[in-house]
């Protein structure tokens, strides 16, 4: 096996708010090998962005990172000064932000921010870096790229920012790219040309992606191995056929269940998970789904599974009854029929 180019071990992230601490990671590990694409699933709030955040650096208060640790090509990020960091990200370290209208400087020219991220690495002629800008922006699919490098940002659709900011993230061609809810807020055909440009860039450079998304669907399109977050800890993970074809935990089969196929009958309404989430504020002792979910017995209340091998040693649960869930989940399904 490749040895892992990015190791983040037993992460550990707080915020100091004015109802209390709130603990948005919790003993998170995960690793990336060179050319690999790890996906990160979970809703709102389980803690997927701020894992990502952690590893660019960019945890600023009232949060701070209060324990574990973060390994990019064996070297430690968390000993790193704001300036060695600084020379890692938009280099070897680069990110895709939710947002491109708002990750974008409205007052300049696309070509001309691509062109300063070159500026900053690699390039020492801001001719060159403007020429190299108008390339990138060929290359991610932009039509007329010499011409729309010198409009802004608002001249551009949601499709076409999120375009130039996968081609400002692979300008310096990373090692890790970093691409988080990356076709949030597009139509499902832009979504469909934004993830093809993201794997083109992918082989371009033979960077490692860490994907942050709740679709599921961009998953199976895109991701080699998935890991699931569920109110801050990792509670599945595995390659993609494990969790698709053989999930081990319970929340990863009702996101799953949730998921609407053409091939299903219309007239049964989607499963849901039921309940809600919990509160990262106050959370409930024991297994943080143990109140929402439909195999839970009294000590799931009690104690908080670890993420353990189940079958494979790629993939890994973290559910007291892991090893039985088939069984659980078909006689549940033959009772509700």
């Amino acid at each position: 096996m490749t040895d892992a180019l990015l190791e983040v071990e037993d992460l550990k992230v707080e915020f100091t708010t004015e109802d209390g601490l709130v603990t948005a990671v919790n003993g998170v590990g995960f690793s990336v090998r060179p050319g690999e694409t790890l996906a990160i699933v979970g809703e709102s709030g389980s803690g997927k962005s701020v894992s990502a955040l952690s590893v660019m650096g960019l945890i600023d208060k009232p949060g701070r990172i209060a324990g574990g640790e973060i390994t990019f090509e064996g070297r430690s990020l968390r000993s790193l000064s704001e300036r060695e960091y600084r020379s890692l990200r938009g280099g070897d370290l680069a990110m895709i932000f939710q947002d491109p209208l708002s990750s974008l400087n409205p007052a300049v020219r696309v070509g001309d921010q691509i062109a300063e991220a070159l500026l900053t690495h690699t390039y020492e002629s801001k001719k060159a870096a403007r020429r190299q800008a108008a390339v990138l922006l060929e290359l991610v699919g932009i039509p007329h790229a010499g011409d729309r490098a010198r409009d802004y940002p608002h001249q551009f659709s949601g499709g076409m920012r999120q375009r130039a900011m996968i081609a400002m993230a692979i300008a310096n061609q990373p090692k890790l790219l970093i691409a988080d809810e990356p076709t949030t807020a597009l139509d499902v055909t832009i979504q469909a040309q934004v993830l093809e440009v993201l794997r083109k860039a992918q082989r371009e450079t033979d960077a490692a992606m860490l994907l942050i998304t709740h679709d599921l669907g961009v998953v199976a399109g895109v991701a080699d191995r998935v890991a699931v977050m569920y109110a801050g800890r990792i509670v599945e993970e595995g390659t993609l056929d494990e969790l698709f074809y053989s999930p081990r935990h319970p929340y990863t089969i009702g996101l799953l269940n949730s998921l609407p196929r053409l091939d299903s009958d219309r007239s049964v309404p989607l499963r849901t998970i039921p309940g809600t989430p919990p509160s990262v504020l106050n959370l409930p002792p024991g297994c943080a789904l143990a109140p929402r979910c439909l195999y839970m017995q009294d000590h799931c209340l009690e104690a908080t599974p670890e993420l353990t091998a189940v079958g494979p040693e790629t993939h890994r649960s973290a559910c007291f009854r892991a090893a039985e869930l088939p069984d659980l989940v078909g006689a549940v399904t033959d009772a509700s029929s």
